[in-house]
């Protein structure tokens, strides 16, 4: 099966969470990913058609993970 574009950046968006994560000090770590699964699957119910939704989810997280990836933020909950 074929992915459509908006699949391939949803899937790299993810794949990026858990790179960053993967800076995070090793106690914390698993509440990064954790953090990252839930919202990839709290919005899997959406329409793979409904582009605007997709695509304001992808902004969303993208400022999420810059947010997120800054050095100073060592926990998330």
């Amino acid at each position: 099966m074929r992915l459509s574009g908006l699949q391939k950046e949803v899937l790299a968006l993810y794949r990026l969470c858990l790179r960053e994560s993967r800076k995070k000090p090793q106690n914390t770590r698993s509440h990064f990913e954790s953090f990252a699964r839930s919202e990839m699957d709290k919005n899997r119910s959406i329409d793979k058609r409904n582009f605007a939704a997709i695509e304001f989810l992808l902004r969303k997280g993208h400022r999420q993970l810059e947010t997120y990836s800054a050095p100073g933020i060592r926990d998330i909950r």
